[in-house]
């Protein structure tokens, strides 16, 4: 079967359906505006690697085998799956349908993605997606993750990475809490202060970035709240627990409103983005396609 390929046999199954719809090999090349020796050459090279004879060729009118009848019977009925195949997927094309798996950070992904998600779904009704909110670390292959959104960059060089938001991290407190404590004017008062500190299974996030003299600068915080939920930190910060040290989008609706206050705003330069990752593929679905899209439009500033 060297030099096969199916795209090949397809055409010559074609070819035979309109060679025995037409009745005579002169009438097929007339109607397949061709040749009579060019279809003839290639009926006798389907006979050859068949190693049948489909015709019995008269003076003007041929007649089928029994193999020939056979392998039209046949043909007619590949064909006819193949253009229902390719009619259905160019209606899914137009009309995108399947189902995701979808993960995101917990704090996020419960205030900003789901309510989009919903959205998504509600404008294309026959995408269904599972969504996964967790803070963890989440291998997106094993898991069976369409599409990851993440805060770090993946490690893998066989995931697609698109950047969604840029930003960075802030330090917040409530009104109340600055009231009633000493003033933060700069990153080393926060040394006498209750800092919330993130935990990570036995990791404590107890470093925090500021730019001070124009050289970056970890200062090592402490306190007496930690959690391993960001939202938890969160309410701390809004309920004037403490001091948090936390994404911008996870805190610009309170700092807005006032409920929170960046006392070190001039200070702040530990950059934080959020990222897409997929697994690479040479053809990405168009419900992947649709939804990347539409994530990156609504999470730009001012959408």
């Amino acid at each position: 079967m060297e030099g096969w390929r199916v795209s090949d046999t397809f055409g010559d199954l074609r070819l035979f359906v309109r060679i025995a719809a037409a009745g005579s090999l002169s009438e097929a090349a007339r109607r397949l505006q061709s040749s009579l020796p060019v279809v003839s050459r290639r009926l006798a090279a389907m006979e050859g690697r068949l190693g049948v004879r489909l015709i019995e060729r008269g003076p003007r009118r041929f007649t089928l085998t029994e193999e020939g009848s056979f392998l039209l019977e046949r043909a007619e009925s590949i064909l006819l799956e193949l253009d229902t195949t390719e009619a259905e997927l160019s209606a899914r094309a137009r009309r995108p349908r399947g189902h995701m798996r979808i993960c995101a950070p917990l704090e996020i992904g419960r205030n900003r993605i789901a309510p989009l998600v919903a959205e998504f779904t509600a404008r294309h009704p026959e995408i269904s997606i599972e969504l996964f909110l967790d803070d963890a670390k989440l291998d997106i292959v094993e898991k069976e993750i369409d599409i990851g959104l993440v805060l770090d960059l993946p490690s893998d060089g066989n995931l697609v990475t698109r950047t969604l938001i840029r930003s960075q991290r802030v330090t917040v407190a409530s009104p109340a809490y600055l009231e009633s404590h000493a003033p933060i004017r700069k990153p080393a008062d926060l040394l006498e202060h209750d800092c919330a500190r993130l935990v990570r299974g036995r990791r404590i996030f107890d470093r925090w970035l500021y730019n001070e003299d124009g050289q970056p600068r970890e200062l090592r915080v402490s306190g007496t709240l930690l959690s391993n939920s960001a939202e938890v930190v969160h309410e701390w910060a809004v309920a004037g627990r403490a001091v948090a040290y936390k994404a911008l989008w996870d805190v610009e609706d309170g700092i807005r409103s006032g409920r929170l206050v960046r006392p070190l705003e001039a200070f702040e330069c530990d950059r934080i983005n959020l990222y897409a990752v997929y697994a690479s593929r040479a053809h990405l679905p168009q419900r992947m396609r649709l939804f990347l899209d539409f994530i990156a439009e609504k999470l730009q500033p001012g959408a």
